[in-house]
């Protein structure tokens, strides 16, 4: 399993209008091939920040298949307004998990 952890700044004042985009856009990773779950946090020293959290099968689920597809843009256009800068993507590995 890839995890992919997005770190999203947006823009002052758009939280609540984001945050309703991402609860929007949830049937798109939903039906996403590969996806296997989603979750956002938000920051609490930093409430323009926000971390998504997406579960993928394989890496190119994310980068190929959804990046590629009509879904990905749907998503944009229901968060990307909001974004204060570029989100930063990750994609990570579990290596240990001790509980």
């Amino acid at each position: 399993m890839i995890l992919e952890i997005a770190q999203i700044d947006v823009k002052p004042g758009t939280e609540a209008e984001f945050e309703s985009g991402v609860q929007k856009a949830a049937p798109l990773f939903k039906r996403a091939k590969g996806c296997t779950g989603m979750a956002l946090q938000r920051s609490h020293e930093n409430p323009q920040r926000y971390r998504l959290f997406v579960q993928w099968a394989t890496l190119e689920n994310h980068t190929v298949d959804f990046r590629g597809s009509d879904d990905f843009q749907e998503w944009r256009k229901l968060v990307g307004p909001y974004f204060a800068t570029p989100p930063e993507v990750e994609h990570v590995t579990e290596v240990f998990k001790g509980f």
